[in-house]
């Protein structure tokens, strides 16, 4: 018989094919059936205004269209500039918090597409994403980054890489809602490092979700600088103070 001859198929190869595959389609089935058993108990409300079915509704959207971007926020050292989709407060800042703590991720699109058309407007030269990072611990209870979430949305829409590995927070930190500005510096203070491979000769754009006493970018900004990036911008959804 030549070499090139077609060896016979054992069938218990294509019984375990099928019994593997058939395992699978199951557990997508049970898995589909639990969610939606889920969505049934606890029906997906509106960040914005808390109606059912919806993460977003079609009003909140349009509403958020119609909210102006705040004036210029004045950028702190070291930070090239800074700006901000709007004032902490009402519509968005419900979102914001959703995003951050109500595991509403689906907020990331939202917010990140305001944050992609405010950046247009901006005269940066920027050359790489880099979100404010979270600490592995508060990474593993929260499930994901909000920030990446942020800039994973502008970086699809704007073709600017998003490169979340080259800074992380090297450190645990305290929350800071209830601290004062000096406390918030003190509590970030050498916080982060950077690549130095990845920020070199680089114009970064940081973000992230709220922008308060700017603590953190001064923070991220100073670790990205120090790892030779050459000017470092901040962009957040919201700003508490101009």
């Amino acid at each position: 018989m030549p070499d090139s001859a077609v060896q016979p198929v054992n069938p218990d190869v294509n019984t375990e094919a099928r019994h593997w595959s058939g395992l699978f389609a199951s557990w997508r089935s049970v898995r589909q059936a639990v969610q939606f058993s889920v969505d049934l108990v606890f029906p997906p409300r509106c960040a914005g205004c808390g109606r059912v079915d919806a993460e977003w509704c079609a009003a909140c959207q349009r509403a958020l269209n119609d909210t102006p971007f705040p004036a210029k926020v004045s950028p702190l050292p070291p930070l090239a500039g800074v700006a901000s989709t709007a004032q902490h407060s009402g519509l968005i800042r419900e979102a914001v918090q959703a995003l951050k703590y109500d595991g509403a991720r689906g907020m990331g699109a939202v917010l990140g597409a305001r944050l992609a058309r405010h950046l247009a407007a901006q005269s940066w030269d920027c050359e790489m994403i880099v979100p404010v990072p979270l600490h592995t611990i508060r990474l593993q209870e929260r499930g994901y980054n909000q920030s990446q979430e942020l800039s994973n949305t502008v970086a699809a829409i704007t073709g600017l890489r998003c490169i979340p590995e080259a800074l992380a927070r090297s450190r645990m930190t305290e929350s800071q809602v209830m601290m004062s500005a000096v406390e918030r510096l003190s509590n970030v203070r050498n916080a982060f490092s950077a690549q130095s491979a990845l920020v070199r000769n680089q114009n970064v754009l940081l973000i992230d979700d709220v922008y308060t006493t700017g603590a953190t970018l001064r923070a991220c900004g100073d670790a990205l600088l120090a790892a030779g990036a050459t000017a470092v911008y901040g962009l957040t959804v919201t700003v508490a103070r101009i």
